[in-house]
């Protein structure tokens, strides 16, 4: 399986930052990748859940389809993207008066032969795209440190 991940330490308590983090209706505002999120039915983020992502990368835009798989206020979030089976997530830990914030990618289903084909197609291949993932990862985490401290 393979697993991207990346943490920061942010000066506010879990509950402040698990406000922000568990409504992935946020997502655009840190995400450089991400444009919009919308929870199908219109609805609130919570286990089950799914929602729909509009992504650009360059000229490239596309939409993928999420569910929420895991929902634990103030420790977990975590939804699986159905066109290319990663499942993304954030752990909180607490950490003094802080919070260590925790972003991962995992692939435990491998990658989809449809992702796999449009990642080197249209996306610059693997390991291009991978280095922008981690890019955006520490992109993203860094967004939602100074949203949380402001």
């Amino acid at each position: 399986m393979d697993q991207l991940e990346d943490s920061i330490g942010i000066d506010a308590p879990p509950a402040t930052v698990w406000a922000l983090v568990s409504d992935v209706r946020r997502m655009a505002e840190w995400s450089p990748q991400v444009t919009s999120t919308r929870i199908k039915d219109g609805g609130e983020p919570g286990e089950g859940v799914a929602f729909t992502n509009r992504n650009q990368h360059g000229e490239l835009e596309w939409t993928t389809h999420a569910r929420i798989l895991r929902f634990e206020p103030e420790q977990e979030i975590a939804f699986r993207v159905e066109e290319n089976w990663a499942v993304w997530s954030f752990h909180l830990a607490p950490d003094g008066a802080g919070t260590v914030l925790t972003q991962r990618r995992s692939t435990p289903d491998g990658i989809s032969e449809l992702s796999r084909e449009l990642t080197e197609g249209f996306l610059g291949g693997m390991d291009v795209f991978t280095a922008s993932l981690r890019d955006g990862m520490r992109q993203t985490l860094s967004g939602i440190k100074a949203t949380a401290e402001a």
